[in-house]
């Protein structure tokens, strides 16, 4: 059974907003979402996701307009570990199952979904293709997700990367409600 979202959130360190249009269905996650930013400087972000079974990312596409530049980015993943960024190999995230965009609480959701640590005990250890934004470069980024409590409306996870640390509140969706720091949901439909 398929769910559609649409989902906003405030987003802190770009002083900034992000819907996502999501469709959850069978361990898949179909998603494209807009985000404008004005830190460093104002942007325009757009992007295309797209999650295959096992809720294991297979395309991110993402745009990001400033007023002297544009940065477009095509980052696959072909099944096997391997990625690439428009045509070329990137070897450093060999072995990620998934892509983090950068300033971006929507793409937690897939490594959350995949082991159910909203919902239950559990900790994982990720790596990750990171994508730093409004740039666009890709680096690998070492995760791990603790699973910290269920409640009626989802759950609770601590997020680490490196220095960061953060308690992330899910729905019973896995979607991002709370990320002290980075995002806060305003509204959902």
């Amino acid at each position: 059974m398929a769910t559609s979202r649409v989902i906003t959130w405030e987003v802190t360190p770009s002083k900034g907003y992000e819907t996502a249009w999501l469709v959850l269905a069978d361990g898949t996650l179909q998603a494209h979402g807009r985000a404008v930013g004005t830190t460093p400087e104002p942007y325009w972000l757009s992007y295309t996701l797209d999650v295959a079974e096992g809720f294991v990312t297979r395309r991110l596409c993402v745009t990001v307009e400033m007023a002297s530049i544009t940065h477009a980015l095509d980052l696959r993943h072909d099944g096997e570990g391997r990625w690439t960024t428009d045509g070329e190999r990137l070897p450093d995230v060999d072995g990620a199952l998934d892509c983090d965009l950068g300033l971006c609480p929507l793409t937690n959701t897939m490594p959350v979904l995949r082991h159910g640590l909203h919902l239950a005990p559990g900790q994982r250890e990720f790596l990750m293709a990171w994508v730093s934004v409004p740039d666009l470069t890709v680096h690998g980024s070492r995760q791990t997700y603790t699973h910290l409590a269920r409640s009626d409306d989802g759950g609770r996870v601590s997020y680490a990367s490196g220095d960061f640390r953060s308690d992330l509140e899910f729905d019973a969706d896995g979607c991002v409600v709370d990320y002290p720091g980075l995002a806060r949901r305003l509204a959902t439909t």
